[in-house]
C-alpha cells in the first residue's frame, strides 16, 4: 500500500472513532432506500470509494453489477443516490425538481466560491434564486447577446486568423495543439462578454493568450479538474482543510489566480460606476451587473457576489464549449466520411466565399448533429453537480432521507444501452429525426442524455453556450483541412480521470482551404 493509501485508512479508522456514538444513537430510516453495494458499519461505502478511484467509474461499475439504473451508497452520513435512467433523471430535474433543488456542501466549493457568494454551487434560496433570475433575464436575455454579437463575431474571425498564422509558420499542413486553439477561443470570448476587453494586460501580438491570460486561463482549468471530485472531506466534515488528496490546496491556489486576475477589473469598475458616475451605457455583462439596483434603489450585489458571479461565468463559458468542441473534431478526423458531411453543409449553406455567421447556425443541422452525439458520448463530467434533497421523499419508489445527494450521470445515460443502439459509436445521424431533420438543437427535454444540465439549477447561458460551441466548430471546419497527424492513424479517445476531457490535448493537422483574402487581422 502506497503512503497516500496508507494515510486514508488511518483516517477512515479515525473517521470511525469519531463517528461511532452519533452514528450509533442516530435513527435509521425505516423505508426502503435504493438498491446498495455492501457496505462497512458505520462508514458504509467510503472506504470502498477511497480504493478505487476514480471513484465516479467504480459507482458505474458497480451498479452495473447490481443490474440497477439507481443505487444509494453511503458515505460516512451522507446518502449519495446515483442515477442512469432517462426516466428517474426527469424524476429529478423535473417532477420533484424543488424537492431536489439544494446543492452539497464541499470544502473546496465553499473555499473557490467564497462561501457560495455566486449561483451554480450555492445552497437554493431566495438569494441563489434572485441571482439566478438576474441571470437569466439581464445576462443571456436576446436584448444583451444582440448587443454583443459583435464581440462575439470579433472573436469568431480572430480565432479563425490565428490558426491561419499558426499554419503559415510551418508546412501547409501545420500540426497544432486543438486545444488551445480552443481555449483561446473560449477565454477571449468570455473577457469581451464580461469584462468587455480581451487582455488583461499588453496583448498578444500573434492573437493567442497573453501570460496573465494563460495563467488565468489554467487557473479556471485547475478549478474545473476539482469541482467534481470526491473527496472524503465532503463527507466527513472534520477532516475539512487538512488537503487530503491535494485538491483543497489546487482549489485554494486556483482561486486565488482568479481572484487576482478578476478583482483588479472588478474594483475599477465599480469606482467608475459609484463614485464617478460611471459611462453613458452598460457596455458589458460587469456593467450590468455593478449598476443593478434593488427596490430600494441601492446596489443589488456586493462586491463579494460580483467576484462569485464572475468566477461563474469564467468556469461556465470554458468547460462544455472546450470540451465539446475537442472530443467533436477528434471523432471526426476518426470518421472522415462524417467530416466531409459536416464539410459538404458548410459549402452547402454558407458557401467559400465568406465566413460563416451566427445568423447561419439554424441551417447547419449535421453540426449541430455532431455537438450533439460529442454531448453524448463525451460530456465534460461523469455526474452532473449534485442536487441536494431539501425533505424526506421518494424517487422511482424509494425513500430519499433529507440530506441525501443525488447525482445524474451525464455518463451513464448518453451509455446506456437501454436507450441508444451502439451507444458507443459515434453517429451524429441518430439526431436527425426522419420526420423533420430541419430542427436540431443542442438541448434534450427528454434526458436521454445532457448538454447544459435541466431544472431550477440549470445553465441560464443555454443559448450562448450553443452559439459559441457550434459557431466555433463550424469555423474550425470551414477554414481549415483537417487531417491527423503525422504518423497517426487514428486519434486516441481516451479520457482523463477525475473528468471526460481528453486525457491528452488534441493534436491535429491543418491547412487553409479558403482564400487568404478572408482571413481577417487580428482584433485587439
Amino acid at each position: 500500500m502506497n503512503p497516500s493509501c496508507f494515510t486514508l485508512v488511518l483516517f477512515c479508522i479515525a473517521l470511525v472513532l469519531a463517528l461511532a456514538i452519533p452514528s450509533l444513537k442516530s435513527k435509521k430510516p425505516k423505508r426502503e432506500l435504493p438498491p446498495s453495494p455492501r457496505g462497512w458499519p458505520i462508514i458504509g461505502n467510503l472506504f470502498q470509494m477511497i480504493m478505487n478511484p476514480p471513484a465516479q467509474m467504480w459507482i458505474h461499475r458497480v451498479m452495473e453489477d447490481m443490474q440497477t439504473d439507481i443505487a444509494c451508497f453511503r458515505f460516512a452520513g451522507v446518502h449519495v443516490i446515483a442515477v442512469t435512467s432517462s426516466e428517474i433523471a426527469r424524476e429529478v430535474l423535473r417532477e420533484k425538481d424543488e424537492a431536489f433543488a439544494d446543492r452539497s456542501d464541499s470544502y473546496s466549493l465553499n473555499l473557490f466560491t467564497d462561501g457560495y457568494k455566486e449561483v451554480i454551487f450555492a445552497p437554493y434560496g431566495e438569494r441563489s434564486k434572485l441571482m439566478k433570475k438576474m441571470m437569466a433575464t439581464k445576462l443571456m436575455c436576446s436584448t444583451t447577446l444582440n448587443k454583443t454579437l459583435g464581440d462575439r463575431t470579433i472573436e469568431a474571425d480572430n480565432i479563425v486568423t490565428y490558426v491561419y498564422n499558426l499554419c503559415q509558420l510551418g508546412s501547409m499542413a501545420t500540426p497544432i495543439n486543438v486545444r488551445d486553439v480552443i481555449l483561446t477561443n473560449c477565454h477571449a470570448v468570455m473577457m469581451r462578454l464580461m469584462f468587455g476587453q480581451r487582455h488583461f494586460d499588453e496583448p498578444a501580438k500573434d492573437g493567442g493568450l497573453g501570460p496573465k491570460e494563460k495563467e488565468h486561463m489554467d487557473a479556471i482549468y485547475q478549478a474545473l479538474d476539482c469541482f467534481f471530485s470526491f473527496e472524503i472531506s465532503n463527507y466527513v466534515p472534520f477532516l475539512r482543510g487538512w488537503n487530503i488528496g491535494g485538491a483543497e490546496a489546487e482549489i485554494r491556489e486556483a482561486a486565488a489566480i482568479i481572484n487576482r486576475c478578476n478583482d483588479s477589473v472588478i474594483r475599477e469598475r465599480m469606482h467608475l460606476w459609484r463614485n464617478k458616475g460611471g459611462k453613458e451605457t452598460e457596455e458589458d455583462w460587469l456593467d450590468i451587473l455593478i449598476t443593478l439596483k434593488d427596490c430600494h434603489g441601492m446596489p443589488l450585489f456586493t462586491f463579494g457576489e460580483i467576484r462569485g458571479l464572475c468566477k461563474d461565468i469564467n468556469v461556465a463559458t470554458i468547460d462544455n464549449t472546450m470540451n465539446n468542441v475537442e472530443w467533436t473534431i477528434a471523432e471526426l478526423l476518426n470518421h472522415p466520411e462524417i467530416l466531409q458531411k459536416a464539410i459538404n453543409e458548410l459549402d452547402m449553406v454558407v458557401g467559400k466565399d465568406k465566413l460563416v455567421q451566427e445568423s447561419d447556425i439554424p441551417q447547419l443541422n449535421y453540426i449541430k448533429a455532431c455537438s450533439r452525439e460529442s454531448f453524448r458520448l463525451h460530456p465534460a463530467n461523469v455526474f452532473m453537480p449534485p442536487h441536494g434533497a431539501r425533505e424526506d421523499t421518494t424517487l422511482a419508489g424509494y425513500f430519499v432521507p433529507k440530506g441525501s445527494q443525488i447525482i445524474v450521470s451525464r455518463y451513464g445515460l448518453g451509455r446506456n444501452p437501454k436507450i441508444w443502439e451502439e451507444p458507443e459509436v459515434f453517429k451524429p445521424e441518430r439526431h436527425l429525426d426522419a420526420r423533420d431533420s430541419t430542427v436540431v438543437n443542442l438541448l434534450e427535454p427528454d434526458m436521454r442524455f445532457v448538454t447544459f444540465s435541466a431544472g431550477r439549477r440549470t445553465c441560464a447561458g443555454t443559448k450562448i453556450g450553443t452559439s459559441m460551441t457550434i459557431m466555433l466548430i463550424a469555423r474550425l471546419l470551414q477554414g481549415f483541412e483537417w487531417t491527423l497527424p503525422p504518423g497517426k492513424s487514428q486519434i486516441e479517445l481516451v479520457p482523463a480521470q477525475t473528468n471526460l476531457f481528453m486525457a491528452k490535448p488534441l493534436v491535429a493537422s491543418v491547412k487553409p482551404r479558403l482564400a487568404p483574402s478572408l482571413y481577417p487581422k487580428i482584433q485587439v
